[in-house]
């Protein structure tokens, strides 16, 4: 049984020693807002698979907040910022600021990327912006990229489908594969992006009825 008031705490730490440290050299800058966003998504996921949700939220939140600040002085193509924001928010459940988020997104180009990651980050975005037809084509696009979890891309293209048994399988494959991982971000073992997944298929009223010590325990067909 993991003890999510010590990871908690470890990320709230990282966090902390980050914000003393934050240099003024803009490269330097940029990847030390990362780490914060990443520490502040590490310290929402300890709460809320703790059953801590609203204080959660305020984490969630942070972290968006640093990925919106790390894009200053990031090379082009830094598609995990947008994509952290986004996903941090809808972990947060703060729907208005994960649309903000999103425009945010497209904005950089997203849709017009040429890798698999820029694509995704344009089929979430999408997805959040409830523009689901939109979105079908960068799920197609990447659920073929070489490089790119497959089964991601399928359950992205089946919730823009309302495709429920579609996204059944895509989504516990998924999970499967956070099951068989040795890292996670931020050393958390939760696997975020399905429930991510979750929250976009719960809008369209095809979430699937899951069940993982990787999940939270109130988030099964959440």
């Amino acid at each position: 049984m993991d003890d999510w008031d010590e990871h908690f705490a470890r990320e709230v730490g990282r966090y902390e020693d980050g914000e003393a440290r934050l240099p003024e050299d803009p490269d330097a800058r940029q990847k030390q807002l990362t780490r914060m966003g990443n520490a502040a998504s590490g310290a929402g996921l300890a709460l809320l698979m703790d059953g801590r949700g609203d204080e959660a939220a305020e984490w969630f939140r942070r972290a968006a907040d640093r990925y919106y600040e790390s894009i200053a002085g990031a090379p082009p193509g830094s598609w995990g910022r947008p994509i952290g924001a986004m996903k941090a928010l809808i972990l947060a459940d703060d729907w208005e600021l994960a649309e903000d988020a999103a425009y945010w997104a497209l904005a950089l180009g997203a849709a017009e990327s040429e890798s698999p990651i820029g694509r995704y980050a344009a089929a979430l975005a999408l997805l959040v912006l409830g523009r689901d037809h939109d979105a079908v084509i960068h799920a197609d696009t990447i659920r073929t990229s070489e490089g790119f979890p497959h089964d991601v891309g399928d359950a992205l293209a089946f919730i823009a489908a309302h495709d429920l048994v579609g996204y059944a399988y895509a989504v516990e494959s998924v999970l499967d594969s956070f099951a068989t991982r040795e890292e996670y971000l931020e050393d958390i073992p939760v696997a975020d992006t399905v429930l991510v997944l979750q929250a976009l298929a719960a809008r369209r009223g095809i979430a699937d009825e899951l069940s993982s010590s990787l999940l939270p325990a109130t988030s099964a067909g959440a």
